[in-house]
């Protein structure tokens, strides 16, 4: 028998003693405000440029915590700093957002990436319900509508593609949005939020879920026909598995059983499939008729795709009793703790080799922040409280 109680307090311990301190003491910039997110292992800083869509988690992360765990006042200064730093740096004055800024909050790269509004509308969406503050709520608002505004050509006149070329659309954008909606909900008109959440579940189940491969493809041509080129062929299978508990959950807040079951079908597919079968772990990326990965890290094995396949799994159990769930949750438990996990130091190693081997000692970097592991240990943490109590 499982045993939930012992797990549940697992991931709580591993979550409030260890990983949000990390964050808390080492990631703040107490000169200028935001966040540093590249840090070595010991959590000391190896690069002081900012990236917005980490501030964005962060200040997420933070204020989730702070309305669902504890009130502490600790935690809401964190997010409270971040998110001011953000609305004075963070976008040009009209809410279209940087991808990066230098440490005192110039700007370094162009507003060229969708994902920078995206984490922007759930961090000041998270702020104003720990606030009541109108202004965060107005932010978090009108940048969604930019979002939704941009859902047909997310980079805009950054888009680097040439006129008249193949035009393909990114399973990304829908798969967040199915997140989005629900995470800034008491700020949507309810119409507008039921439209978009099916919008949302249509794209992800019916456009991008393939039947005849049984898989979610990361790429479609504009006409939602599969395209045999890199980017057409490109499997992810993390991202896949992922959706699928932002699929479950909406599953839930619809009371649509169907759609729970259809994900957790999905999600044990792409596990399968994703999975690698000498070494353990899941693959980052594969090509779906097998021909070799463009990038060059197909096979690492990523922090975040193992911890995204470890929270789809025990939720998929506990909405559905799938034993199948419950065994890879298992499996992918073993795996996580056992490699990605620091004995000397807090936080979660991020990039092994397909071996399982640390291939980079950071804690934080430019693509990994205070997000996927405390979201996932949270999650973790109350879905096994939850199976506990029962």
């Amino acid at each position: 028998m499982t045993d939930f109680s012992k797990l549940a307090l697992q991931y709580k311990s591993e979550l409030l003693d260890k990983v949000v301190p990390f964050w808390l003491e080492k990631s703040q910039d107490k000169e200028f405000g935001g966040y540093f997110t590249c840090l070595n292992r010991d959590g000391s800083v190896f690069d002081t440029d900012k990236f917005i869509w980490l501030q964005g988690r962060e200040v997420w992360m933070f204020a989730t915590l702070y309305n669902k765990v504890e009130k502490r006042p600790e935690w809401l200064e964190c997010a409270i700093q971040g998110a001011e730093f953000l609305k004075k740096h963070g976008h040009d004055g009209n809410l279209n957002w940087y991808f990066s800024l230098d440490r005192e909050g110039n700007p370094l790269v162009e507003p060229y990436n969708i994902f920078s509004y995206t984490f922007a509308v759930i961090a000041f969406g998270q702020l104003s319900i720990a606030t009541g503050n109108q202004e965060y709520a107005d932010i978090a608002k009108k940048t969604f509508d930019i979002v939704l505004s941009k859902v047909d050509n997310p980079k805009g006149k950054w888009n680097k593609a040439a006129a008249g070329a193949r035009s393909l659309k990114s399973f990304a954008l829908p798969m967040i949005l199915c997140n989005v909606a629900l995470e800034i909900e008491p700020l949507l008109s309810p119409d507008f939020l039921e439209k978009t959440i099916e919008t949302c579940i249509h794209e992800v189940m019916d456009v991008f879920y393939r039947p005849e491969l049984g898989l979610i493809v990361e790429h479609l041509g504009t006409d939602g026909e599969l395209v045999d080129c890199f980017e057409g062929r490109q499997l992810n299978p993390g991202h896949a598995i992922e959706a699928m508990w932002f699929i479950m959950d909406l599953g839930k807040r619809l009371g649509r059983q169907d759609l729970i079951e259809r994900a957790v079908d999905i999600a044990l597919k792409e596990v399968n499939y994703g999975w690698d079968k000498t070494y353990g772990g899941i693959f980052y990326f594969m090509d779906r008729l097998g021909h070799p990965c463009q990038q060059l890290e197909w096979d690492q094995k990523l922090w975040w795709v193992h911890i995204e396949t470890l929270i789809t799994m025990i939720k998929g159990y506990q909405l559905t009793g799938n034993r199948e769930c419950l065994a890879w949750f298992e499996k992918v438990h073993d795996y996580v703790w056992s490699h990605f996990t620091d004995a000397d130091y807090p936080e979660w190693y991020g990039y092994l080799n397909r071996q399982g081997e640390v291939l980079l000692p950071l804690k934080g970097g430019k693509w990994k922040g205070c997000f996927h592991v405390p979201r996932g240990l949270f999650q973790c943490w109350k879905v096994l409280e939850e199976l506990a109590a029962k």
